[in-house]
């Protein structure tokens, strides 16, 4: 399951542009946040709370983050006037949290990880609600191909993919999709670091009530998980604005599919889990289904960045 986006910062000029960089560190980001939900589900099964496990995903970044901005004196790239709308996108950003990893504890990591994949087929379909955008038969047909994909996935034995999951790993899906139109609009206006802090600052403060009744003493084992959930969604964020600073989306975002390799991976060291083939056939619909969108939005950006430089020019 993908990361919740956040506004990736512009590439910036061509002379700054590397392009095996930015894909060695979007690489990089995705193995960080495999290992992130890796940690999840064992926190789980070490009687760790969900709604803990939340709390110390969002309370460590924010932490860090502080420290980071009060030791370089930058601590006015926290400031904000839109108040309300990091607010509103915690509230959303925490809900989806929540699915994202309330699918890692009930799915294996590798069907968990390939429902996240789903999610720029619900960015096509809320473009269409929201956005009133004009679909062409190359985005239609990434939606039917994703969808036959999860159909597959899913298959006629659901004892791999229990129902409560495949529910809560859509709705993540759909819940990344919003969120990554929410915060491309915050982007304009809104630093990464400033978006990245009060989405986690905000998140733990919603939280923090829950500790009272799901929170508990922990041995140094369930410590570590924790702080290993926090540390490693943290440097997840870090490596994708990296990877962002010297490429642009489109080309690196072909990297994001790796993270299915690394929880294939976790899951058999660790879970001793193997996908079914119904999973292995249906993860290259839903993953082709992510690659035309995306091809899709490069194209129909390409002409408008050559307007941008042509007026620029002038």
């Amino acid at each position: 399951m993908p990361p919740v986006p956040h506004a990736p910062p512009s590439a910036g000029p061509a002379s700054q542009e590397r392009p095996f960089l930015a894909l060695g560190l979007r690489l990089l980001a995705m193995l960080m946040a495999s290992i992130m939900l890796l940690l999840v589900k064992l926190a789980g099964q070490h009687g760790v709370s969900l709604p803990e496990t939340l709390f110390w995903r969002q309370f460590i970044p924010a932490l860090a983050i502080s420290g980071w901005v009060i030791a370089r004196g930058r601590i006015a790239s926290l400031k904000t006037n839109r108040p309300m709308l990091h607010a509103r996108r915690a509230v959303l950003g925490m809900g989806t949290m929540f699915m994202i990893l309330g699918t890692v504890r009930i799915l294996p990591l590798a069907e968990s990880t390939v429902l996240g994949f789903t999610m720029p087929v619900f960015a096509v379909l809320l473009s269409v609600l929201l956005l009133r955008e004009q679909v062409g038969p190359w985005r239609w047909a990434a939606v039917l191909l994703g969808l036959a994909g999860v159909l597959v996935i899913a298959g006629p034995d659901r004892s791999h993919l229990p129902l409560p999951g495949l529910a809560l790993g859509l709705g993540a899906a759909l819940g990344l999709a919003l969120v990554s139109i929410q915060v491309r609009d915050m982007g304009r206006t809104e630093q990464t670091v400033t978006i990245v802090f009060w989405f986690s600052a905000i998140g733990a403060l919603m939280l923090a009530p829950a500790l009272l009744v799901a929170g508990d003493r922990h041995d140094p084992w369930q410590w570590a998980l924790l702080w290993g959930v926090g540390l490693s969604g943290l440097f997840t964020q870090l490596l994708l604005t990296s990877a962002l600073r010297f490429g642009h989306v489109s080309s690196v975002i072909v990297m994001d599919y790796s993270q299915l390799i690394w929880a294939g991976l976790w899951g058999w060291l660790v879970f001793q889990q193997l996908p079914p083939a119904t999973t292995w056939l249906g993860a290259p619909l839903v993953i082709a289904a992510g690659l035309i969108v995306t091809w899709r939005e490069h194209v129909r950006r390409t002409p408008r960045r050559a307007v941008a430089a042509a007026t620029l020019a002038d």
